[in-house]
Order: structure tokens, then sequence, then C-alpha cells
């Protein structure tokens, strides 16, 4: 329900009002998204078109890539646009769309990351019933329950939100619409709806992040009564997610743990969640996943024989 909300539209700032540096901005940021768009859906057409679809990790990964790319299309193609312009606004439903599903898409990937974790936690320390256990029907189950959560927390955000009036600025210091610079831009005493936003976004973050890092702990140590072959495959594998964990959750949890207040560095940080994180992700995974490798090599072999048989 919206309350003595006079304003219509904001103004975002993005990362820099030079204009020079807002035409470098465009340039990088839009290699970056082909990139990430590129990477994403190579994995996505790989693992679903390979045999190794079939087991849950790469199940899972798909839903990985499926949600960072929808995660940076919820963000970069606007602020990749609004660097070509000189005064960039965005009206407020499409700002309450942006908050909504950056945070279900960011969300969603959270939740898929502790999935991946469970699976390898299986896999690897209860490897006589992972087949059991791990089977399509739980994994897809498994993945529903995370888009419902995933829904669920945005749609607590997007309700705070609307309670807040917004009657006078509405310049949003930031390239995309985020819950911290619109609570400075609110005209009542905010520390209440603070509190519910960090006790909800900021306990996700760490929550997970402590229950990640303590089940890879968990799978590392376990890992010491595999034989060598086994060992170094699936240190591997663990290594890659700890990896992406780490990217992702810093950023995350320094953004969204802490009180409404504003720092110069938070532009340059959350960078590397929205748009950093979804481009490096599918390298982390390929380069060092000898399946995925193969999978591809096997898919542009028969890309490659079916092109030259036309």
């Amino acid at each position: 329900m919206l309350l003595n909300n006079n304003v219509t539209e904001f103004i975002l700032l993005g990362l820099t009002q030079d204009p020079v540096k807002k035409k470098i901005v465009f340039v990088f940021f839009l290699l970056f998204y082909l990139g990430t768009l590129l990477d994403n859906l190579l994995i996505i057409i790989t693992v679903k078109t390979s045999q190794i679809f079939k087991s849950p990790m790469y199940f899972f990964l798909l839903y990985l890539s499926l949600s960072d790319t929808c995660f940076s299309t919820s963000i970069a193609p606007r602020m990749i646009v609004d660097a070509l312009l000189k005064n960039s606004t965005i009206s407020f439903s499409e700002c309450m769309i942006q908050v909504f599903s950056a945070h279900f898409f960011g969300c969603l990937e959270i939740f898929i990351l502790i999935l991946m974790a469970v699976d390898r936690y299986v896999a690897i320390c209860k490897p006589l019933h992972y087949v059991s256990i791990m089977n399509r029907q739980v994994c897809s189950v498994l993945v529903a329950i995370a888009c419902v959560g995933a829904c669920a927390h945005s749609s607590v955000q997007i309700f705070l939100t609307l309670s807040l009036p917004f009657c006078g600025p509405n310049v949003i210091d930031h390239y995309f619409c985020d819950l911290q610079p619109l609570l400075k831009l609110a005209c009542k005493d905010t520390y209440v709806i603070n509190l519910l936003l960090v006790t909800n976004s900021g306990a996700i973050c760490a929550v997970s992040f402590v229950m990640l890092m303590f089940s890879y702990v968990i799978i590392l140590h376990s890992l010491r009564n595999h034989r060598a072959e086994g060992r170094k495959k699936a240190l591997s594998t663990c290594i890659s997610h700890i990896i992406v964990v780490i990217l992702f959750f810093g950023p995350c949890i320094f953004i969204y743990t802490r009180p409404a207040t504003t720092f110069p560095m938070d532009k340059t940080i959350a960078v590397f969640y929205t748009i950093g994180t979804p481009l490096v992700n599918p390298l982390i995974y390929t380069l060092r996943n000898a399946e995925v490798k193969i999978a591809m090599r096997k898919l542009w072999s028969k890309k490659l024989i079916s092109d030259d048989q036309r």
C-alpha cells in the first residue's frame, strides 16, 4: 500500500556523471553483459543437450546459469542504456519491478548454490545412497522450493518498500533501484523498516554463507578417506563452488547486513555481484570442470559435422 507517495519517477545517477567516463562504462559493461549472456547460454545449451544433464550437479548448474542470466538481465541492460543518456530516469513501477526481479534472481542463486552444496555433500559423504537421495524428482522439487523461497523473499522486500512514503527528493545515488538508496529517500523514520529489510536480506546472505562454508568444511574433511583420484576430482569441484560462493556472498554481506547507510564504495562493490559474478561463474565451472569441457567439445564437434554435411 502506498503512503502519501508523490514521487512518480526516480533519477538514477549511475556509476558516474562524467560524460567521458560514462562512455567507458557503456563499452565495458556492454562487453561484460554480452560475455555473461554468451557464457551462461553456452553452459545452458551444453548441459541441456548432453548426457551430463542427468547428473544432479549439472542439473543445478543449468539453473544457476539461468538465474545468473536473468539476474544480470534485470540490471545490466538498463545500466548500459542509461550510460548513453544525459539524464536517466526510471518510473516508480519500473523501479519496483527491478527491485523485485533483482532480489528474486539473486535469492534464487543463493538457494541454488545451497542445493549444489547439498548435492556435493550427499555425493561425497553418502555415496552409496546418492542415486536414491538425489534423483531427478527430488532435484526438481528442490528447485521449485528454491523458486518459492526466492519469491517469498522478494515479495517481502517489495511489501516493505511500498509501505514507505516518497514525497521529497527522487535522486537515487546508484545505477539501479535497490533498497538502501530508496530508504534514504523515504520521508519518514525508516529504522523499523530498515531493521526488517536487514533481517530479511542480511540474514539470508549471512546464514547461507555460514551454512555453505560449514558444509564444505565437512565435505573437505571427509575427502581424507577417498582414493587419490576421486579426492582430486571432488576437491576440484568443491574449490570451484567455494570460489563462486566467496565472490557472490562477500559483496552481498557487505551491502545487506548493515544499517541503511551508504558509502562511496557501495556502487563499485555492487558491480561485483550484479555484473561480475554472473560473468565469471561459467568461466570458473568450465575451466575447472573436465566433464563440462568434454561435453562442450562434443557439442561443437556435432555442430561442425552437421554444418559440413549441409
